[in-house]
């Protein structure tokens, strides 16, 4: 996708207004803030720019020593070599400025739930957990628990957390949907391999302006926090259940030994769950064009199996199959997974651009 001279030049005048503007010393407060914010997000893609204009003008200044015999030979050589590269530097800028998800920027909220399968679908939401914290720390997040039920054989009947460092919700955005597992579970004597599943889903974290929420909306229950935690969190009042009655979202969260925090983190977890239903609700004009592209990021959509007995990781929304399940598990090769599905996003995105 050939993108104009016209558009490189503004890409350019812009980043040099942004620079001037930064290197002024006169911004200050909440305008710095948001002066800072549009350089970093400009400057990868003006980088790209100055890169396709300088390959099109070098073009065009070996297409005149053409017309010199004696410079014909080295001209034609640089011309074939830059001619190679072009395209696909152009697609690298295609992709830079496709429109981006304003959420994409943002931590997010990470729930795991076990599904079918009992007490192995508790342990594979434990299996789950693990990796995406070690995923995360690979990236430099970090992970901080804010609601976790244990289950009696390891594992978690669910556990939710929040991730917050640069790009989080960019990267896991493609992880909410059921995810299977195939394997002979620890309490199974005979072999043989059985099926389980656990739920993900990965919403954004709103700041605070993003979500309003009228205190006279939500009805807050205290109640004995049940389970392991130590005598003080199971003889005292400290767990909380805040329901917003508009929308019906119910969240607890008992793991905290202070009421006060456990509210706190529950009120962090609602923040996210309406700041998700304000986004379905305002790209429900966009809902079938999102499922065509990677996936819809329904949660009850089957997207990827992790089969033990053959080492093997497939993700069913673009075909691919890794035969590494332990390093997929690992952290690393999560890594490829989550970049192979932005990848078949950005390039269905630009098909769906050029048609």
């Amino acid at each position: 996708m050939q993108i104009p001279a016209t558009r490189l030049d503004q890409i350019a005048n812009r980043f040099a207004e942004l620079e001037a503007r930064m290197a002024s010393g006169t911004l200050e407060g909440e305008e710095f803030v948001q002066a800072s914010r549009d350089y970093a997000e400009l400057e990868p893609v003006a980088k790209i720019a100055s890169e396709v204009k300088a390959m099109r003008e070098e073009i065009a200044g070996l297409e005149e020593m053409l017309a010199d015999p004696e410079m014909k030979a080295m001209a034609e050589d640089e011309l074939a070599s830059i001619r190679e590269a072009l395209p696909e530097k152009e697609r690298q800028l295609a992709i830079a400025l496709l429109p981006r998800d304003a959420a994409d920027a943002k931590p997010a909220m990470l729930e795991i739930r076990a599904g079918t399968g009992g007490d192995e679908a508790a342990l594979f939401a434990g299996d789950l957990y693990r990796m995406y914290e070690r995923f995360a720390a690979e990236q430099g997040w970090t992970v901080e628990p804010v609601s976790m039920s244990a289950s009696e054989v390891g594992g978690f009947k669910e556990v939710v957390a929040n991730v917050t460092g640069a790009g989080v919700f960019a990267k896991l955005k493609f992880e909410s949907g059921v995810h299977r597992v195939q394997r002979v579970p620890v309490t199974e004597s005979g072999g043989r391999i059985h099926t389980s599943a656990a739920t993900v889903a990965v919403l954004p974290e709103p700041d605070d302006v993003d979500v309003n929420i009228d205190p006279g909306d939500l009805k807050i229950d205290t109640y004995r926090a049940s389970g392991a935690g130590g005598q003080h969190v199971n003889t005292t009042d400290s767990a909380i259940r805040i329901t917003h009655e508009p929308s019906g979202i119910v969240v607890t969260c008992q793991d905290g030994r202070s009421q006060h925090k456990n509210r706190e983190k529950a009120m962090q977890v609602l923040r996210a769950r309406l700041y998700e239903q304000q986004r379905d609700a305002a790209q429900g004009a966009e809902a079938e064009a999102r499922k065509a592209m990677v996936g819809s990021g329904d949660r009850s959509e089957r997207i990827r199996t992790y089969n033990f007995p053959q080492g093997r990781v497939t993700d069913h929304r673009i075909g691919l199959t890794l035969h590494k399940l332990e390093e997929v598990l690992a952290g690393p090769g999560l890594g490829e997974l989550v970049d192979a599905l932005i990848a078949e996003d950005e390039g269905k995105r630009l098909a769906a651009l050029a048609e």
